[in-house]
């Protein structure tokens, strides 16, 4: 299904939408160097237009993601009833040497002391000498929240059942 623009920036300026993009963690589903699917977490960052997501330059999605950029992303929550952003995209791979800005904003929610932060920077600066940003631009985009909006299955089924009566 192809979404215009203003519907993919309509879906993600909800409220919602926003909780879910501030979130820590979203779940990358990819298409492997070997042809086999993959669904890894990774911390992100939305910067009201694009999800980017840093890597090492030696990690095992990057020959995937080179081959098929094409992407999937779940960020969702753990409570009931759960809210889910689901968002397609093509993936870019962008090589930078150092740190990207991006993954030290990433990092910057989990609860850590002043003193942790300081002793974590400087283990990922001793680690990394360059990343990749994986930079995806939504191309589709859909929210459920279970009070407003549902899976567009149980969408077809309500659809269905409302006619059936009436019928």
């Amino acid at each position: 299904m192809t979404m215009r623009p203003n519907e993919i920036t309509e879906v993600l300026n909800r409220p919602i939408s926003q909780e879910l993009l501030a979130r820590d963690l979203t779940r990358l589903a990819y298409i492997a160097k070997d042809g086999t699917p993959r669904n890894v977490p990774i911390g992100f960052t939305w910067n009201g237009s694009e999800i980017v997501m840093c890597t090492s330059t030696n990690a095992p999605k990057l020959p995937g993601l080179r081959k098929n950029p094409m992407v999937a992303l779940t960020i969702d929550t753990e409570v009931h009833p759960p809210k889910t952003l689901l968002i397609r995209g093509h993936a870019e791979l962008d090589v930078v040497e150092g740190i990207p800005d991006e993954y030290l904003q990433m990092n910057g929610s989990y609860e850590m002391t002043p003193e942790q932060r300081v002793h974590w920077e400087a283990e990922v600066r001793s680690l990394y000498d360059g990343m990749v940003r994986i930079v995806v631009t939504p191309t589709w985009a859909k929210l459920i929240d279970f009070e407003t909006t549902l899976p567009s299955a149980v969408e077809e089924l309500i659809r269905q059942r409302d006619e059936a009566r009436r019928a």
